[in-house]
């Protein structure tokens, strides 16, 4: 973790501290209690282009995305109308604003696999992510190392919950790889200057084995991106900041159109 960016030292750090505070057995327990995992994986392998759509409120980078009139379940049930193939929620509350109620409460409206989308560094974070009714978990390769991403994947799939391993260069690509992950995420935002590229993922895709599911993350602000990318060797997209600030008809009118490119 050494040339990691210095916003990831101060998410991990935060991390950190939250982690020490969660109750690894009492989570571990009420894991298997959880309703029974949705396939996230088995929803990014349809034919055409899959979307993921992001509940979102805020980032580091963008500062506060949607204001008063944010409601998580609206917007799920919107992505899902208008044909999302899974939903992704932000569950860090001190950078993102977001809450692992949220990830719950849209859970129970919707029939599509939720992502967990947090910084997910140990164990415990799992068994919480599953017993708060996750299907999938988002790992960042960047502040894991090589041991360490192995065995979040490895307890993540023996739950039932392939995770989605995110990779913003080929070093870290590589890492997931090697992890054994099967759903290999490019996040085409640069972490240290925060500017988004879509070449990122032009230039990693090459790299990514056709068996293994290949995401775009980060820069799809209009469906023609996701378009791109998909001609481009990608099997989904996952959507945030351009389609959680839109009405929920324009919600559902841009994934429609990045499913029209099927």
């Amino acid at each position: 973790m050494k040339n990691i960016p210095d916003i990831l030292r101060k998410i991990v750090a935060v991390k950190r501290e939250e982690i020490a505070g969660l109750r690894r057995n009492e989570l571990e327990a009420m894991s298997r209690d959880a309703s029974p995992p949705r396939d996230f994986e088995a929803a990014l392998r349809r034919d055409g282009i899959s979307v993921i759509a992001e509940v979102k409120k805020a980032s580091p980078s963008a500062g506060e995305i949607v204001g008063a009139s944010f409601d998580p379940v609206a917007m799920a049930e919107a992505y899902e109308e208008g044909g999302a193939d899974a939903v992704s929620v932000l569950t860090d509350r001190h950078f993102f604003k977001g809450e692992l109620d949220y990830l719950t409460s849209v859970r129970n409206v919707v029939s599509l696999p939720v992502l967990r989308k947090d910084f997910i560094m140990d164990t415990a974070q799992v068994f919480e992510s599953r017993a708060a009714g996750a299907d999938s978990f988002l790992l960042i390769a960047a502040i894991l190392d090589a041991a360490e991403l192995a065995d979040l994947v490895s307890l993540g799939r023996s739950m039932g919950m392939e995770p989605l391993v995110e990779s913003h260069d080929e070093k870290d690509l590589e890492k997931s790889i090697e992890a054994g992950g099967r759903i290999l995420g490019i996040n085409n935002r640069n972490l240290h200057t925060f500017d988004v590229d879509l070449g990122t993922s032009e230039r990693l895709a090459s790299i990514i084995a056709s068996s293994a599911v290949a995401v775009s993350e980060s820069g799809i602000v209009a469906p023609n991106d996701a378009w791109i990318l998909a001609d481009a060797g990608y099997d989904a997209v996952l959507v945030g900041e351009a389609v959680s600030k839109l009405s929920s008809d324009g919600k559902k009118n841009f994934i429609r159109k990045i499913k029209a490119c099927a």
